[in-house]
C-alpha cells in the first residue's frame, strides 16, 4: 500500500542544491514543472528519495544542503533517480580555518523563567531523575549484577508488568487441553494482560539499574581506562544518587582506575558508593548478601532527596538520531537543532556525536568552534577515528545502514549532512573525545559512533541529563538512567509505532507545522519530561540499553 506522507511532490533543501528530494511517491512519466522547465521522470522515485534536476555525466559532483554529497558513477538523465548504483560518497572536508562564531540567538522570551522540577546534587548539577546503578568493573561480575536484579526489583516495587507471561500460560493451557497447532495460531492473546500494583518502598528512587557490559577484562589497558571513565560518568551523573560496583579483583579495569576517574568528574565526590571484590569477600553468598544490605542502607540515603525547581540552564541534552531516512534533515534534525539553539540561548548545555555522521560537514562545524584549538581538536579526532575505521578494512563510507539506503540516504555524506543539522548554528564551545565529560555550556561536539545505543550510552555519560532521538524507521532505543525521547521525521511511523514515538515532527513535511514550531513543542516536552511529569515511551518501556563503545571498531 502507498503510504502519502503530503501532496507536495518535492522539495529543494538548499539553493545551491542539484537534486530534489521527492516528498511522496512518484510515478515514472510524471511531469514535474520546476524552475520554469518541465522535468518528465524516466522512472518511479520513491518518497524520501533524489532524482537530478540536471543531466549529469560520469564524475559529475552532487550537492545538497549546499555541500557536495556524492560524485557520479554513471550518467544520470535529467529526472533521473540517484541510488547506490550511480553515486558514492565524496566530500570537501578540508576546513578552510576561518571563524563564523557569530550567529542569531532565537527568541526564548517564553522560557527565559521557566523551570524544571529536577534533584539538585551537591556539585551544583541537576538530575531530571533520581536513580541508584549496580554496575560490574568485568564481564564475570554480570551473573552477579543479574542475581541482585533478581533480589531487588519485585521486593522494592520496581518489577514491571509481564504482559506476555499470561499469553504464553494461555498457550500452555490450550496445548495441554489437546487443542492442535493450527488452532494454536489463532488465538486472541492480546487482550491478555498481567499488571502489577507493587508500591515502591523509597518513592523519591525512580529506579535501581543493573548495567552489564562485555568489557573489563581483555583487551588494552587504554580499553580498561576508557571503561572505567565511561563508568565513573555514569556513578557521578546527576541521575544517579548513588551506585554499586562489584569487581572481580584481577581484570584491567581495576578500582583503583575507577576511582581516579571519579576523582577527575567529581573532586569532592560525595554520593553513597559501595564498592566491592569478589576475590577478597570470599563466597558468592559473602559478595551478594554484604552487597544487598550496603545497596539498602544506600537507598535510604537516595530516597531523602526530592524534586525542587531548576532553571533550564541546568539541562543537558543529547542529540541522537538513528533508524535515519530520507525525510530526518528536512523534519525532524532541523526541529531538534531549533531546540539546540533555544537551550543554548537559555544557558544551557546541548551534546552533538557520532562523528562518522559529520563527515563532509568538517568545515562548517570547524568554522563554528569558538578558538583555532577547539577546532582543531574536531579535525583530529575525525581523522583519527578515520584512520582507525580504514586500519580495520572499513571507514566512514560505510557508515549508512541497509535501512539508511532503502529510505534515502545513500551515501554517507548525505547522511551527515542531514544528522548535522541536530547541532543547530550555534557556536561550538568545545570538543571531546569519549568519554570525556561535558564541563561547558552550549554546544559540545562529542567523539562517538554512529552506532545508536554507543552513542546515547556515551552522551549520558559524558552528563547528558536528558535526550533527544529522531528516527525514521523506528526504534526503540533507551538509557538505564536517562530519559530518551523519540521524534519521528514522519506521521505514518507516528500512526504505526506509537507505542516509541514521544513527538511527530511530520507536519513539517505535510506543511501543516514549521521546524520553529514542531522545535518550541518539543521543549515544553522536554521540560515536562525533565520534571517528571511526562514519562518518555522508552522509559515507560523500561528499554534500558547500555553499550559501552570499544574504540576503532563501530561505526
Amino acid at each position: 500500500m502507498s503510504v502519502e506522507y503530503t501532496k507536495q511532490a518535492f522539495v529543494q533543501i538548499h539553493p545551491q542544491d542539484n537534486v530534489l528530494v521527492a516528498l511522496r511517491n512518484l510515478a515514472a512519466g510524471e511531469q514535474i514543472q520546476w524552475k520554469g522547465k518541465e522535468i518528465t521522470l524516466p522512472e518511479a522515485v520513491a518518497a524520501k528519495h533524489k532524482f537530478a534536476v540536471e543531466s549529469l555525466e560520469v564524475g559529475d559532483k552532487v550537492f545538497m544542503y549546499g555541500v557536495l554529497v556524492g560524485k557520479t558513477t554513471q550518467a544520470i538523465p535529467l529526472g533521473g533517480l540517484l541510488s547506490t548504483a550511480n553515486l558514492v560518497h565524496a566530500t570537501d572536508s578540508q576546513a578552510n580555518g576561518s571563524r563564523k562564531t557569530d550567529w542569531d540567538a532565537p527568541n526564548v522570551s517564553r522560557w527565559q523563567n521557566r523551570t524544571f522540577m529536577g534533584y539538585h546534587r551537591a556539585d551544583g548539577q541537576v538530575g531530571t531523575a533520581n536513580y541508584w546503578v549496580v554496575i560490574p568493573l568485568v564481564f564475570c561480575e554480570n551473573r552477579n549484577v543479574q542475581t541482585m536484579r533478581q533480589a531487588f526489583l519485585k521486593e522494592l516495587g520496581y518489577s514491571r508488568p509481564q504482559p506476555y507471561r499470561k499469553q504464553v500460560r494461555r498457550l500452555v493451557e490450550l496445548y495441554e487441553d489437546g487443542h492442535p497447532a493450527e488452532a494454536l495460531l489463532g488465538t486472541d492473546l492480546e487482550t491478555l494482560v498481567e499488571n502489577t500494583d507493587d508500591e515502591r518502598v523509597f518513592p523519591n528512587v525512580d529506579g535501581i539499574k543493573f548495567l552489564t557490559h562485555q568489557m573489563g577484562c581483555g583487551g588494552t589497558r587504554d580499553d580498561a581506562r576508557t571503561l572505567c571513565g565511561l563508568l565513573a560518568g555514569y556513578i557521578t551523573h546527576p541521575n544517579v544518587a548513588g551506585a554499586t560496583v562489584l569487581s572481580l579483583g584481577c581484570q584491567n579495569a581495576q578500582i583503583s582506575i575507577l576511582q581516579e576517574e571519579i576523582q577527575l568528574r567529581a573532586p569532592n565526590f560525595d554520593k553513597p558508593l559501595v564498592v566491592l571484590e569478589q576475590q577478597q569477600e570470599g563466597t558468592e553468598q559473602q559478595l551478594l548478601s554484604k552487597a544487598i544490605r550496603e545497596t539498602f542502607v544506600g537507598l535510604i540515603k537516595a530516597n531523602q532527596v526530592y524534586r525542587r525547581p531548576a532553571p533550564l540552564s541546568k539541562l543537558t541534552l543529547g542529540l541522537e538520531c538513528g533508524g535515519s531516512d530520507g525525510f530526518s534533515g528536512i523534519s525532524a534534525n532541523p526541529a531538534v537543532g531549533h531546540v539546540s539553539d533555544m537551550l543554548v540561548a537559555l544557558g544551557g548545555t546541548t551534546i552533538l556525536s557520532e562523528f562518522p555522521e559529520l563527515c563532509g560537514v568538517e568545515d562548517e562545524l570547524s568554522s563554528r568552534c569558538i578558538t583555532d584549538a577547539v577546532s582543531n581538536r574536531f579535525l583530529h579526532l575525525m581523522e583519527s577515528y578515520q584512520n582507525r575505521a580504514e586500519a580495520v578494512g572499513s571507514g566512514f563510507d560505510a557508515n549508512p545502514s541497509p535501512g539508511n539506503i532503502k529510505d534515502g540516504l545513500i551515501t554517507d555524506a548525505i547522511k551527515s549532512a542531514g544528522a548535522a543539522k541536530k547541532g543547530g548554528t550555534s557556536p561550538i564551545q568545545d570538543v571531546l573525545d569519549y568519554p570525556e565529560k561535558v564541563n561547558k555550556p552550549g554546544l559540545n561536539l562529542l567523539c562517538t559512533p554512529g552506532g545508536d545505543v554507543e552513542s546515547v550510552t556515551a552522551m549520558i555519560g559524558s552528563g547528558a541529563n536528558i535526550a533527544v532521538f529522531t528516527t525514521g524507521l523506528g526504534t526503540p532505543t533507551g538509557n538505564p538512567i536517562a530519559p530518551v525521547l523519540k521524534i519521528s521525521t514522519n506521521t505514518p511511523l507516528a500512526v504505526r509505532m506509537p507505542d516509541i514515538i514521544d513527538l511527530d515532527a511530520g507536519p513539517i513535511i505535510s506543511g501543516e507545522a514549521t521546524i520553529e514550531e514542531i522545535g518550541e513543542q518539543l521543549l515544553d516536552l522536554i521540560v515536562s519530561v525533565a520534571s517528571g511529569e511526562t514519562t518518555a515511551k522508552a522509559v515507560g518501556l523500561g528499554q534500558d540499553d547500555f553499550i559501552p563503545w570499544k574504540r576503532g571498531v563501530s561505526l
